[in-house]
């Protein structure tokens, strides 16, 4: 049978709940393989697993039980190995690169970080910066709101000027944040975000950077801010034993 992988950790992390459940239906029980100094922590791997929001949940819950006795790292949702021989051979392979990442991940935890305009506030703001859209405007509604073509010079300027609006928001969120995190990671381009950007956080360095992201809110009001976290580190982790190309849910998946 398959072999579905949460997380690795080191092999003398604590012990949690023995009759912790995780993905399937019924939840499969949750076990540990051990390699030299790691650990894995698996399940077996039900038939046709599908990102439905169960399942996505049992998976954050084995690795928040997991994690909230020290640090793991996550394998995004979906990571599935051939066997059991196959997750302890990764780990023997590969037990410099996760002894290392998981000491540089000790105390830390992620926060997504995704924006996006408030249009109406970003337009307000776009026109109010630039004289020229303000002059075509106006000249615009003096006569009865202009030609077509006067009309489409306009919009044009109005969507470059948001473009580059866009552009310059999305340097100075992260360019903000990134002083009070530990390392940073871009998410790929999304439809709608002009930030998707995940920070890695000392645990006890939380409350500075949500305050800071508070600072960014009150700063920038034609800005929406999102943020997701405290997560496990799931951008700052490697693919691991199941090598999860196909995996089809992130850090936030449960709350899309």
């Amino acid at each position: 049978m398959s072999t579905y992988v949460y997380g690795i950790t080191a092999k003398s992390h604590p012990a949690f709940s023995e009759d912790l459940g995780g993905v399937g239906d019924p939840p499969r029980p949750v076990r540990i393989l051990e390699q030299g100094e790691l650990a894995a922590v698996v399940s077996d791997a039900p038939e046709g697993l599908r990102p439905k929001r169960r399942d996505l949940l049992a998976h954050q819950t084995v690795l928040a039980e997991a994690g909230a006795a020290g640090p793991v790292l996550p394998m995004r949702f979906g990571s599935v190995a051939p066997d059991d021989d196959t997750v302890t051979g990764v780990l023997a392979e590969r037990a410099d690169h996760y002894k290392e990442r998981l000491r540089a991940l000790e105390g830390k935890v992620e926060y997504n970080v995704k924006a996006v305009h408030q249009e109406e506030a970003v337009l307000h703001r776009v026109m109010s910066e630039n004289p020229e859209i303000r002059a075509l405007t106006e000249a615009n509604r003096q006569a009865g709101g202009g030609s077509y073509e006067q009309r489409l010079q306009l919009g044009e300027m109005v969507v470059a000027a948001v473009k580059a609006r866009e552009a310059e928001d999305a340097v100075e969120v992260q360019r903000a944040l990134e002083p009070v995190a530990a390392a940073v990671s871009v998410g790929p381009e999304s439809t709608g975000w002009l930030v998707n950007v995940s920070f890695l956080v000392d645990r006890d360095a939380a409350e500075p950077f949500l305050t800071e992201v508070e600072n960014v809110r009150k700063s920038h009001p034609h800005i929406e801010l999102r943020v997701n976290g405290p997560l496990p580190p799931y951008s700052f982790v490697e693919p691991g034993p199941a090598e999860p190309a196909g995996s089809t849910a992130g850090p936030d998946a449960a709350q899309e």
